[in-house]
């Protein structure tokens, strides 16, 4: 009995060592990438039962990233527990089997068995030790280690110490294919300007948008294939964020920084009724930055003047007459203050925008590559008494069907509660 136990934790000790080797293993390792896909109770029969894994469309990058031959892991949330080793039989796609969980989950991977079938139990516990996140593609490192785990299934791996963690390094290069999250509230902040190894825009430009804002917006509001436009297009940030999800884009610019930036003016759009399926504009705010010097900029007006509001209200006639009904645009404007004088902007152009699309929300996107966000400025700011631009305005906008541009009045039944308590109850 005492040999037996000897070798169980010699064994286990032996299991645990393959683990800890696992802090060392690189990106540089041939290691395929790895993704795990979640299910329920309800859905992994038909999981197991198609050899196919899905997602919605929250998560619709896990499945369009995974290629064929990559390794596949299944995670039971109600269980859990933690199923493989799979690898992927094809890459990801919308639809492969459209009926497949009466079209819940429509971004799908085909997948077939690597050996038995196997799980390992206590699936959360393991996860958080290994430091791996079930909703991001794994690192070479994550994959290794959870390809050592079903090598010895039966193990209570979740039980394990927790020196087996691999940690994230701080200076590790990003995932070619790493991508943001899709944002869940009205407020958005981003530590840089782009993600990934590619960059997106030139982060060196005056004023060039985040990255993430146009990723969300392209998630949210568009399919693979959907045409995206913007106007005004500056370095090409929606170009690439738009080339690298699979839609199709068109770009504008007063003037052209890029070959793929077609010189236009954002006033008049070259382009059929109803052709578009998104629009993204990052407009001047004002004359605070000085773009160039063609005397058409709207930019070098100043937003203190009616007239910087009715030259952007024609790009917002031009932008509805090109977007197909039910589309939405997303317009991202900062206020401004200078010279001790405040102009709110941004609700200058909400106003001109609900002459002729219908809200969707006001997104509040924190303000961080501003040349004043600075400690000479914090200062500046509290000894004179005023405050820094800590935020710009993300105002989403739709379109609407032509059929509810007719207002259609109903009866408004209201309910009304008296203040005043009756005597019989006092």
């Amino acid at each position: 009995m005492q040999e037996v136990t000897s070798t169980a934790q010699t064994k286990q000790k032996a299991n645990e060592a393959d683990v800890l080797s696992l802090s060392t293993f690189t990106q540089k390792t041939s290691v395929p990438r790895g993704q795990i896909f979640a299910c329920t109770n309800k859905t992994e029969k038909e999981c197991l039962d198609r050899m196919l894994f899905s997602t919605n469309k929250v998560y619709a990058n896990k499945a369009l990233q995974t290629k064929k031959g990559d390794y596949l892991f299944l995670f039971n949330m109600d269980s859990d527990r933690l199923y493989g080793i799979f690898k992927a039989k094809s890459d990801g796609k919308k639809d492969i089997v459209p009926e497949a969980w009466h079209g819940k989950y429509p971004y799908q991977v085909e997948v077939e068995k690597e050996g038995n079938i196997n799980s390992i139990k206590n699936a959360k516990k393991l996860l958080s030790r290994l430091n791996i996140n079930w909703r991001e593609q794994l690192t070479p490192a994550m994959t290794k280690a959870l390809l050592n785990c079903f090598d010895n299934p039966n193990l209570d791996w979740g039980s394990l110490i927790p020196a087996i963690t691999i940690k994230k390094s701080v200076s590790a290069p990003p995932l070619e294919d790493e991508k943001p999250p899709i944002e869940a509230t009205t407020l958005w902040d981003y530590p840089k300007q782009s993600y990934g190894k590619t960059p997106k825009g030139d982060n060196k430009y005056a004023g060039v948008t985040p990255a993430f804002i146009i990723y969300n917006l392209v998630q949210r509001y568009t399919e693979p294939g959907d045409l995206v436009l913007d106007p005004m297009a500056g370095s090409g940030t929606t170009i690439d964020v738009c080339n690298e999800e699979g839609r199709k884009v068109i770009a504008y610019d007063i003037t052209s920084t890029r070959p793929d930036i077609i010189q236009n003016d954002a006033r008049s759009l070259p382009l059929p009724n109803d052709h578009v399926d998104m629009i993204f504009i990052d407009s001047p705010y004002g004359d605070n930055i000085k773009y160039d010097d063609n005397p058409d900029n709207i930019g070098n007006l100043s937003a203190e003047n009616e007239e910087f509001y009715d030259e952007l209200e024609k790009v917002m006639k031009a932008c509805h007459r090109v977007l197909k009904p039910g589309k939405v645009l997303g317009w991202l404007i900062g206020d401004q203050w200078i010279k001790k004088k405040f102009t709110p902007v941004g609700f200058k152009i909400y106003e001109r925008l609900c002459k002729y699309f219908e809200t969707v929300d006001i997104i509040c996107v924190v303000r961080r590559s501003q040349s004043s966000n600075t400690a000479l400025w914090y200062n500046r700011a509290r000894r004179f008494n005023f405050y820094l631009r800590g935020f710009k305005y993300l105002l989403i906008m739709r379109k609407k069907h032509p059929e509810s541009l007719a207002s259609k009045r109903g009866k408004i039944k209201w309910t009304s509660y008296s203040r005043v308590k009756s005597r019989n109850n006092n």
